[in-house]
């Protein structure tokens, strides 16, 4: 694999040469699902061994992904997981679940951040100075490792609900529309961990 398929570490390079030191990159999955919690990842690595191959998750293969993780996991100086689960999401709507996400992912760091990266959701009264980058898992090696974490963490904790609530598949489509996902909906109707104020949930009840 060729560092060109490595996110860039432009963005951290140009702040540690302003003065900051610990720069930790944050990305959510889990925003449009059906079913099941949004979570964000809140990563700090060094930018003197990059990992080759860490990207944007959605271009890596499941397999890929579970490899990159255990080594973000190894060489990350901090890694704060942050989670809000469908109940909540229903209480207080999926915008500021994602704020709150990020924030929980944030404050679980052990370390405290000089400077936060955040992917495209723009946030405010973090611990740290912020800002958010479009396509920030394309254009920040640290937000990549982020998104790489979380996507591979809801993926597991998804599949671990096949067995709690069988026949809806979590683990093929870990929560997200299909077409077999819907099928499932229509014959056993909305379970504990669906989205009761998302489409199509809310019709059904």
């Amino acid at each position: 694999m060729s560092a060109a398929k490595t996110a860039p570490l432009t963005l951290e390079l140009e702040l540690i040469a302003a003065g900051y030191r610990l720069i930790v990159g944050v990305d959510e999955v889990g925003r449009g699902a059906w079913a099941g919690p949004i979570m964000a990842a809140a990563v700090i690595m060094p930018v003197d061994k990059v990992i080759v191959g860490v990207r944007d998750s959605k271009k890596i293969t499941p397999k890929r992904r579970a490899v990159l993780a255990s080594e973000i996991e190894q060489a990350a100086l901090s890694i704060g997981l942050g989670s809000v689960d469908s109940t909540e999401i229903d209480e207080i709507g999926i915008g500021p679940a994602n704020a709150l996400v990020i924030r929980r992912a944030v404050e679980a760091l052990s370390l405290t951040p000089d400077y936060i990266l955040v992917d495209a959701f723009p946030m405010k009264d973090l611990s740290a100075p912020s800002r958010s980058i479009i396509r920030g898992d394309s254009a920040s090696y640290s937000i990549a490792a982020a998104s790489i974490y979380a996507k591979v963490a809801r993926d597991s904790l998804m599949q671990s609900y096949d067995e709690k609530f069988p026949g809806y598949s979590f683990s093929a489509h870990v929560g997200y529309g299909t077409e077999a996902h819907r099928a499932a909906l229509d014959q056993f109707g909305p379970c504990p961990i669906h989205r009761l104020s998302f489409q199509p949930m809310a019709a059904m009840i």
